[in-house]
């Protein structure tokens, strides 16, 4: 198959209709959905003097999109947190440029999900084969991707080299319908603990509202933009997100975005900006004006839980880092992603560094994994 089938690299995406981009994956991750990488080009997300130009790979069977993943020309190694920047030094101290790359991901997210989309398995190996000889063709160091679903591991042959880290994420094992239930499971030190944590809220006075992309007005979606920059802010980041964008989502998949905004004597002091999938809670961004003890907690993980208990939603992805989540009852979870260098002796070079790095991070998650909150039999 793959050789009738033809290549073309978009530099927008609106260049191929939703319908046929969102008919490649099942639909239940929003990062991947039309709507959303359209909308990351649309309203001033993107831009090149930050490192990111749309560049998009697809394949076509005659009229057909048969695959296609979510591309972007990279001139740095900003927002995308599987940290390279020792591959570019190496590059750079033997006379050689890294950049630009390749990178096939979802700007600023580092969230688990489909990044080869394909009509089928055959379409998805021709897809891996096609960045991997496009992006030699073309003079590029390398072609990434990033934060790809487990089950694509399958699509990448031996030139790919594998790297996994570690994110904490909370899942359902399926018999927890309330939040007492999640506590009844965990020994008697963590569960005092969270209970301590939501108590110091309440008797702030801080109340929450939970809110979809439809449910909210102008002047939540003016406060869930404003913590967002104020987190920026407060860490010197530049940030990357407009209020037209997430205007923008509220409006063309407003069951996919959930805002969760706390309020102290009738306005707002924090709020967490999420995603919904099929099954799951993405949390992206927080931010807050007041300093109150638990109130992060509950705004960015208890808040998030609840949610998922009343939706039936199975599992809860808060972002990247943070072991301080495993006290909350967020267990390590392994995340993947594959990289193609085009340099032969750098990849080489490169191969026993990935391998290395993949024994590290499966001892550290089996080690942290000991340390959860949960009760094992027998004890309270």
């Amino acid at each position: 198959m793959s050789d009738r089938l033809r290549q073309r690299v978009l530099d927008r995406l609106d260049a191929v209709p939703a319908a046929i981009w969102d008919a490649l994956h099942g639909g239940d991750n929003p990062f991947v959905l039309h709507a959303f990488l359209d909308g990351l080009e649309r309203h001033g997300c993107l831009r090149a003097g930050w490192g990111w130009t749309p560049r998009h790979l697809t394949l076509w069977d005659g009229d057909e999109l048969v695959a296609a993943a979510p591309g972007y020309l990279k001139t740095n190694s900003h927002g995308e947190f599987v940290f390279d920047h020792a591959w570019a030094r190496a590059y750079a101290g033997h006379g050689l440029e890294y950049y630009p790359k390749w990178l096939f991901a979802v700007p600023y997210s580092p969230v688990t999900g489909p990044r080869l989309l394909a009509r089928d398995a055959a379409a998805r190996r021709a897809l891996v084969r096609a960045m991997a000889g496009r992006a030699q063709a073309d003079g590029l160091s390398s072609a990434h991707v990033n934060f790809h679903s487990a089950g694509e591991s399958v699509a990448f042959d031996g030139d790919w080299l594998q790297r996994t880290d570690i994110q904490y994420h909370w899942h359902n094992p399926g018999h927890w319908r309330a939040f007492d239930d999640y506590l009844a499971d965990m020994d008697h030190r963590h569960r005092k603990n969270i209970r301590q944590e939501r108590a110091k809220v309440s008797r702030a006075g801080v109340a929450f509202r939970r809110l979809h992309g439809d449910e909210a007005g102008p002047a939540e979606l003016d406060a869930i933009h404003r913590f967002y920059l104020q987190t920026f802010l407060e860490y010197g980041n530049a940030p990357t997100l407009t209020r037209d964008f997430i205007e923008y989502l509220a409006r063309t998949i407003p069951r996919n975005l959930l805002m969760i905004l706390a309020y102290l004597d009738g306005e707002p002091v924090a709020g967490a900006l999420c995603l919904r999938g099929g099954d799951t809670l993405y949390g992206r961004y927080w931010g807050s004006d007041v300093t109150l003890p638990g109130l992060h907690f509950e705004t960015c993980y208890y808040q998030g839980i609840e949610y998922c208990l009343e939706q039936g939603l199975t599992r809860f992805e808060p972002g990247a880092q943070g072991e301080h989540k495993l006290a909350r009852g967020f267990l390590p979870a392994l995340v993947h992603s594959h990289h193609h260098v085009v340099d032969p002796v750098f990849r080489q070079a490169l191969r026993e560094w990935c391998a290395q790095e993949r024994d590290a991070v499966a001892r550290h998650a089996r080690t942290r994994a000991r340390h959860g909150p949960f009760r094992t039999p027998g004890q309270d």
